[in-house]
């Protein structure tokens, strides 16, 4: 029960704070005394976190197909040549500025969240790469040998031993991308994408910090939120 109290406890206060975000205008008021506005009126704050939600959860779960699928794949005989490429294309993926990426997609996939989501499977795959690679990479050989030498097939060797014990470090990979990507999926209200960064984006526009601490305040339960969940769950 304590397991899932916590992540729990996130999650009422950050549905709490998205839903009553109203309530606070006194106090935002008094952040921003010459502003007319001070609660940002575009859009609902929970309709924005639920978009916000949506395009984190499908470029994580393009990243982890990705991520998990070449680490795979570059761990076996018939794949190990490809190691190194693997590592550095998902080096270069976090590297490259995410807000490159988004000049670059936006010609091909236009405005919206289609290219929110390839720079956050770009931006997110390197975590899981390398701690798949470390998990799958520090299973005991012994243990992979004795598994064949009952008679298991590869396949069954690899989901029955080596991914039951790789999955910590791969769990704490996934959780690391998850994390850094609700972060930066803000930058998708440049292009026109509906998440939390709506707020921070017209908050820096108008020079109105009440606006800017809204979106920000969210983000960051989100990211608590999802941390702790993930935290019990490993």
């Amino acid at each position: 029960m304590r397991r899932v109290a916590r992540p729990l406890a996130w999650l009422v206060l950050l549905l709490a704070a998205a839903w009553l975000m109203p309530v606070l205008e006194p106090l935002f008021g008094a952040l921003a005394p010459d502003r007319g506005t001070v609660i940002y009126p575009r859009a609902s704050f929970l309709s924005l976190l639920g978009e916000h939600l949506a395009i984190v959860g499908v470029a994580a779960t393009m990243a982890i197909v990705i991520g998990v699928g070449a680490a795979i794949v570059v761990t076996r005989p018939a794949g190990s040549e490809f190691l190194p490429l693997v590592s550095q294309l998902a080096s270069i993926g976090q590297t490259f500025p995410p807000v490159a990426v988004l000049a670059l997609s936006v010609p091909a996939l236009g405005y919206g969240p289609s290219a929110v989501v390839v720079a956050l499977v770009l931006y997110g795959l390197l975590p899981i790469v390398r701690n798949t690679l470390a998990g799958l990479k520090a299973v005991d050989r012994g243990v992979v040998e004795s598994a064949r030498g009952i008679g298991l097939s590869p396949g069954q060797v690899l989901w029955q031993v080596e991914l039951p014990i790789a999955a910590p470090a791969i769990l704490g990979g996934i959780r690391t991308s998850v994390t850094i990507n609700i972060a930066t999926a803000a930058i998708g209200s440049t292009i026109g994408a509906n998440t939390l960064g709506d707020p921070i984006i017209s908050g820096i526009v108008n020079n109105n910090i009440a606006f800017t601490l809204q979106g920000a305040v969210l983000i960051g339960l989100l990211a608590v939120t999802v941390d702790s969940a993930f935290s019990r769950l490993g």
